[in-house]
């Protein structure tokens, strides 16, 4: 999601379209992964999702805290935007491993699948048609995060707001990150 506010606020959706293609094949890959095995590992070793949900946390609040300490290294700016060649798969690459390496979207389809699965039909249908509609949703929603960011683009081109920007990015990922450690 930031990635693609990020993105959308400089290249708008043309370029960002690199990033959404390599998000949407994580995705797919975390469904197919969650249904086909990792939430029957998961549920016959618990331990293994507490683990998971550790270390999304740490890695959440370790990336809310160089946000709130960035004092707005992190910010994007034209000079630095325009030295750094984006290639396709790279923007592409970023994608995809945000999708995976993410712990929440891991939880959520290993609890939300298997009330939609029926076992005593083909899991292949099913898994496809269920696929389809979550990166159909899943798409929706990265063009409207890349449409936010470049409608946003203009209230966001100060250093100060970059700076606050930041500060709030960095507290909400450190409340995610308690959040998901306790619950």
């Amino acid at each position: 999601m930031t990635l693609a506010l990020s993105l959308g606020l400089r290249f708008g959706l043309r370029k960002t379209l690199w990033m959404m293609i390599g998000e949407l094949i994580g995705v797919g890959t975390v469904v197919v992964a969650s249904a086909v095995g990792v939430a029957g590992l998961l549920l016959l070793y618990p331990w293994l999702f507490v683990l998971l949900k550790l270390g999304g946390g740490c890695y959440l609040a370790w990336l809310g805290s160089q946000l709130l300490l960035s004092r707005g290294k992190m910010a994007l700016n034209e000079q630095t935007l325009n030295s750094a060649a984006l290639g396709r798969m790279e923007l592409a690459a970023q994608g995809f491993v945000t999708a995976i390496a993410n712990p929440k979207g891991w939880a959520f389809f290993i609890a939300l699948l298997p009330p939609f699965l029926d076992a005593s039909r083909p899991l292949f249908g099913q898994l496809t048609v269920l696929t389809a509609l979550i990166l159909i949703i899943e798409a929706i929603c990265l063009l409207l995060y890349a449409s936010g960011g470049k409608t946003l683009a203009h209230l966001l081109k100060s250093g100060n707001a970059h700076h606050l920007l930041n500060r709030v990015s960095g507290l909400l990922l450190c409340a995610v990150a308690v959040w998901l450690m306790l619950s």
